[in-house]
């Protein structure tokens, strides 16, 4: 299953960019970047709480909208306030994501903090990046419930995909990765156990 890739990175990794996947994703889509997702305000904002508020994400009603991924120049967009509904600000939102075509695609890898977090509804499940991709969708997802430092994800994605590599399973390879961490970090679980495959 591991082949051929294809590195989108710098500038050349924007949200343009990945809503072309719509239609023709890849088997397998490694997404390292910053994730974000803002919980319901318990109470609607009063209108001079919102002036000169820049960033409208964490205001949004819409769960998908408050959950997504930064690409390039997404910080321009999110420091100096554009629309959440502007086609390409380098923010994709969990919605945009919800209405992409990414059938092909049998696995995601979200490298990113929080991805895993998202809005309880009842019996409906979790609404963020994870709903979002199944949606358009992706079969598995591997994602995060809390930040995780960058040598230990480095160090257990490397573990994965050596792996992944030797076994050609992916879920036997994310368990025996996890394994290793645990063993490797007994006493500090944040720097292995925020990870989650979830089918």
């Amino acid at each position: 299953m591991l082949g051929k890739s294809k590195e989108l990175s710098g500038y050349n990794a924007t949200e343009t960019a990945f809503k072309k996947l719509s239609g023709n994703s890849p088997s397998i889509l490694h997404i390292a970047t910053h994730g974000f997702f803002f919980p319901k305000l318990k109470e609607k904002p009063k209108k001079s709480e919102l002036l000169g508020q820049k960033n409208s994400y964490r205001y949004q009603e819409n769960p998908l909208l408050r959950s997504g991924l930064l690409f390039a120049n997404a910080n321009y967009s999110w420091q100096n306030g554009n629309n959440p509904y502007e086609e390409d600000d380098g923010i994709l939102t969990a919605l945009e994501i919800s209405n992409l075509d990414l059938k092909n695609t049998d696995i995601v890898i979200l490298s990113a903090c929080e991805t895993g977090l998202g809005d309880i509804a009842g019996s409906e499940g979790v609404y963020g990046l994870q709903r979002a991709f199944k949606m358009a969708g992706v079969k598995t997802i591997i994602m995060s419930l809390w930040e995780v430092p960058d040598a230990e994800t480095a160090e257990f994605m490397n573990l994965f995909y050596s792996k992944w590599k030797k076994y050609n399973n992916p879920k036997k390879a994310f368990k025996e990765s996890q394994q290793v961490m645990m063993n490797t970090y007994r006493d500090e679980p944040q720097k292995w156990a925020s990870f989650v495959y979830f089918e």
